[in-house]
């Protein structure tokens, strides 16, 4: 039992879960910010969004096996169906339950945060259609992911509406300045992908996957890569300072910069495709900790004005 938990566990990849996170506490602290702010609804929106992660983390596995992207040629970590653990009829088990768990959270999160007959079912037809693309990613004959499409997939769902949709769903309200934040947590999760596909670029040209790391070349995907980190930070800079009293809020997300500055010298040094692989999990920690100290600055100036 412990061995099939762990195997589960594992195949749900725990390192990828802090970029649900992120979205999230950007979104409730921008609410917070605003006057606005739910704890069930941010609790229930964690969940919702872990959920989905999970789910397009699952669908990969599936998907990337059938179509023999998950070969010894890959350079990423084995993947479930990759190593024999778990077959492809378990995946698709997997794979169900774990969408009749997402829409079951996020059936309770939009029924519990709006009243709005329209709202409800435009957050529904969201929800729908977060699951269709976390699976469509690599599932079915012309998954999105294999045409390049990836990146704009994870600016959106990751990055739009995953900040403009929990900041809905506390106020009830949207607003244009929130989408800058917005665009500073799509594009920092964009740059998770991003890192993955630079590590896999060499399989992913070989198995017909058109990232847009394999259409750049590793040159330009690493150029691509410094602009989606300083576009990030920037993001995020310019609204704490059109919305906050004092420029010393937005000096803290210097910290933040250097994290990122630190983590782009290294993509930028790294010769193979094989060196950026240890830097996937600093990424998505760069990611989390920047979306995190935004999310503090803004709270702790709602508290102290």
């Amino acid at each position: 039992m412990k061995q099939s938990l762990a195997i589960w566990l594992d195949a749900a990849r725990p390192k990828t879960l802090p970029l649900a996170l992120a979205s999230i506490a950007t979104g409730s602290s921008l609410a917070y910010f605003s006057g606005h702010f739910s704890l069930p609804v941010m609790l229930l929106a964690l969940l919702t969004a872990t959920l989905l992660q999970i789910l397009s983390n699952l669908a990969n596995d599936y998907g990337d096996a059938v179509k023999g992207t998950d070969n010894d040629n890959r350079l990423g970590p084995t993947r479930a169906i990759q190593s024999g653990v778990v077959t492809t009829s378990a995946m698709k088990h997997a794979i169900i339950i774990n969408i009749v768990l997402t829409l079951i959270s996020g059936l309770a999160l939009v029924l519990y945060a709006l009243q709005s007959p329209t709202s409800i079912a435009a957050f529904l037809g969201l929800g729908v259609l977060a699951i269709f693309s976390a699976i469509a990613y690599t599932v079915g004959n012309r998954p999105y992911g294999y045409a390049g499409l990836g990146d704009l997939s994870v600016f959106i769902f990751f990055g739009l509406l995953g900040v403009a949709g929990t900041f809905f769903l506390h106020t009830g309200t949207i607003s244009a300045e929130i989408f800058l934040p917005a665009i500073g947590c799509g594009l920092l999760a964009v740059a998770v992908l991003n890192i993955n596909n630079m590590r896999d670029i060499d399989n992913d040209r070989a198995c017909g996957k058109k990232t847009v790391a394999v259409r750049l070349g590793q040159d330009k995907a690493k150029l691509y890569h410094l602009l989606l980190l300083a576009g990030g930070v920037l993001s995020f800079v310019i609204y704490l300072s059109m919305m906050t009293s004092a420029f010393a809020w937005s000096a803290v997300m210097l910290l933040a910069a250097l994290l990122l500055v630190k983590h782009g010298r290294a993509v930028v040094a790294a010769s193979q495709p094989i060196e950026l692989a240890p830097m996937m999990p600093i990424i998505v920690k760069c990611a989390l900790v920047t979306n995190l100290l935004f999310a503090i600055v803004i709270t702790g100036q709602t508290l102290v004005s």
